[in-house]
């Protein structure tokens, strides 16, 4: 399974979209500062996730949520 998901900062309460094969193992990455974008707004929590079959249908619904219209949709319905 492939996996999009939204994380929140709980220092700043800002957002993180994401995709992963396993959303466990990836958040604990964020809170132990291993990903270079998020490492200065540790710890986050897990808000929002979502399983696909295709890893092509994940990685654009990941693209379409980091855009425009789709960033809105996301805060609007998912968060």
């Amino acid at each position: 399974m492939y996996y999009v998901y939204i994380i929140q900062s709980q220092k700043d309460r800002s957002y993180y979209t994401g995709y992963t094969t396993d959303v466990e193992k990836q958040l604990q990455k964020h809170n132990e500062g291993g990903q270079k974008f998020t490492s200065q707004k540790r710890p986050y929590a897990l808000v929002w996730y979502c399983a696909f079959v295709d890893k092509q249908k994940a990685n654009a619904f990941e693209r379409y949520l980091k855009q425009g219209s789709g960033f809105a949709f996301a805060r609007k319905h998912l968060v």
